[in-house]
């Protein structure tokens, strides 16, 4: 069983965030409620969003073993899946975030 990744787990906030943590756990904040527009914005605009960030295409390649197992070591000293690494350097090197000397 795949084990899922909890991105609040030993979370450490800062002392304005733990300020606001604690006033809302003393319920000093209230919810105002969103206009019917307000909610169609944001609405739409997480669609959109979720659109953008859609993984649509995949990819096969052949790698070496030892180069995937190098890769699997640093996603997991990292805690995160080697596959997200994978999709993570690429996305970078498209981006022109990093380069590569041929």
């Amino acid at each position: 069983m795949k084990k899922k990744l909890d991105p609040f787990k030993n979370l450490k906030l800062d002392p304005y965030e733990q300020e606001i943590e604690d006033g809302i756990n003393r319920g000093d904040y209230q919810e105002i409620p969103l206009s019917k527009k307000e909610r169609e914005e944001f609405v739409d605009a997480a669609a959109y969003t979720l659109q953008r960030m859609k993984k649509d295409r995949r990819v096969n390649i052949r790698v070496k073993n030892a180069d995937l197992n190098a890769i699997q070591q640093k996603a997991l000293a990292n805690g995160l899946p080697y596959q997200t690494l994978i999709s993570t350097l690429l996305h970078h090197f498209a981006q022109g975030k990093i380069s590569i000397t041929l």
